[in-house]
């Protein structure tokens, strides 16, 4: 095999091949469907199609190396040039992973690394994480659903936690420019998929966990498992910040290697708050016996800050200078962002989209309310997800609200009505008369501003920071916030 030989990962998601991978000593270049003979084919199982199953094709190209699972059949080896390698391992996805680090030199390794993972919040965490960071001095870098970024360049982001080989370029290009720091979100699906395998955590961090994702795990145990994987792979050397309030906390912390650690509003804890004041300007919280005013809102962001807090302080930074930077920082986009009207129409647009999110923002906008205010929700579920959860958020749309307006959300390849049909299901009898369905999701936020009178509330969920509605693998350009400001 040659030393600059390449590496080629099979997408399984999209069955193209995509991504130019020198071996250590070589270049890295991004040369889409490229399979040239110099270089090492990884065939992948995925949800959705097999990678092994363009093998013959690749193997015509005359790659010089296949890593795969399974060992060719007889009439597949006629064919190989003998100068082709077959390397025949026991799970494809972790080889991969390990070749990725070893690539690129390990960059986890020489930056202080924090994994965010949880059923709600990462986002939050790991963003306020990198606006801290760089308020602190120091160059970071951040991979999230939004947006990554080394520090302060912004590059798009495709998934919540990229696949191996572009996970380990970034940590790279982070490295190069700088960063001593960087913070990201570790997906149940990354775990599992092996992409954060080989990766060095200085540390890591568990929000909560509630209902998602069952259309991939199938069951909540395996999803719990999932989750926990992040903190079963911790080095000694590394820290692990739990949620307390969170019952899994103790189920996350069994079999971890690394030093635990707590924090909670309910809880004694290594870290502990308590509210104080809760409004649509912000959040009083006692912290450790210093009363802070932060500028995010509600419970569940409480614990947000309380986390990114603890994990500042773990890290070696001073504690009253971690709270007056925290004080002074914003959500991240499409979380909990208010919009209002000359009026006093209060607007809210928030990527709640689990049924557990759903149900925190709607009782926040419950305890902010002052008076006989409606609340208004606009609300859909994604198509080609977990199913089981649509009734249940509907049911909880019309417990905490006024009006709720049933709408489309990204129904990718679904028919936008039978996902309706599935959340109506879980419309009570009692509250039919209150809730309106409407598939056009523009048409439903006009008609939640048409419906609204001064003073109320109307809550624009599932979509939050996303700038597009996919329909039939096209997506259009479309973004909550721009719509209800225009509306509003």
């Amino acid at each position: 095999m040659n030393k600059t030989l390449s590496i080629v990962l099979q997408n399984i998601a999209t069955q193209t091949i995509y991504g130019n991978l020198a071996t250590q000593i070589g270049s890295v270049q991004q040369d889409s469907r490229k399979v040239t003979p110099d270089c090492l084919f990884v065939a992948l199982r995925g949800v959705q199609t097999d990678g092994h199953q363009y093998l013959p094709a690749v193997l015509a190209k005359g790659v010089a190396a296949v890593l795969c699972e399974t060992p060719p059949d007889e009439a597949l080896l006629q064919t190989l040039p003998q100068k082709t390698v077959w390397i025949q391992v026991e799970n494809s996805a972790k080889a991969l992973a390990l070749l990725a680090c070893n690539f690129y030199d390990h960059p986890s390794k020489k930056l202080k690394l924090v994994g965010v993972t949880g059923t709600n919040g990462k986002t939050t965490t790991v963003t306020l994480l990198y606006q801290l960071f760089k308020n602190l001095g120091y160059k970071t870098g951040l991979l999230s659903t939004v947006q990554n970024h080394i520090e302060d360049e912004i590059l798009p982001a495709t998934h919540t936690t990229p696949d191996a080989l572009t996970l380990n370029e970034l940590l790279a290009k982070m490295v190069k420019k700088g960063c001593q720091y960087a913070f990201m979100e570790v997906s149940s699906h990354a775990l599992v998929q092996e992409r954060v395998t080989g990766i060095d955590f200085a540390g890591a961090v568990f929000t909560n966990i509630t209902h998602d994702h069952l259309d991939y795990h199938k069951t909540f145990d395996k999803y719990i498992k999932a989750k926990k994987l992040l903190f079963d792979n911790l080095k000694p050397h590394a820290f692990a910040l739990l949620n307390k309030d969170d019952k899994r906390a103790t189920i996350m912390a069994q079999n971890c290697a690394s030093k635990i650690y707590s924090f909670a509003l309910q809880s004694g804890a290594d870290f502990k708050a308590k509210i104080l004041a809760n409004g649509l300007q912000g959040l009083h919280l006692l912290v450790e016996h210093q009363e802070v005013w932060f500028q995010l809102i509600g419970e569940f962001n409480a614990y947000n800050l309380l986390g990114i807090y603890g994990t500042a302080v773990l890290l070696g930074e001073p504690k009253d200078e971690v709270l007056r930077e925290l004080s002074a920082l914003r959500s991240a986009a499409g979380r909990f962002e208010v919009i209002q009207n000359a009026v006093g129409t209060t607007g809210i647009v928030d990527y709640a989209h689990t049924p557990d999110a759903l149900q925190n923002v709607l009782e926040t906008i419950d305890n902010l309310r002052n008076g006989n205010e409606k609340v208004i929700t606009v609300v859909g579920c994604g198509g080609n997800r977990d199913a089981t959860k649509r009734p249940i958020m509907a049911a909880i749309a019309c417990k905490l609200s006024n009006i709720v307006i049933l709408t489309s959300d990204n129904p990718r390849f679904e028919n936008p009505n039978d996902i309706l049909a599935a959340m109506e299901v879980g419309v009570p009898i009692a509250d039919k008369n209150k809730v309106l369905i409407i598939a056009d999701r523009k048409a439903a936020i006009k008609k939640a501003c048409e419906l609204a009178q001064p003073q109320d509330v109307i809550l624009v969920a599932g979509k939050g920071h996303e700038t597009y509605q996919e329909i039939q693998g096209v997506k259009y350009d479309f973004d909550d916030r721009l719509v209800l400001k225009e509306l509003l």
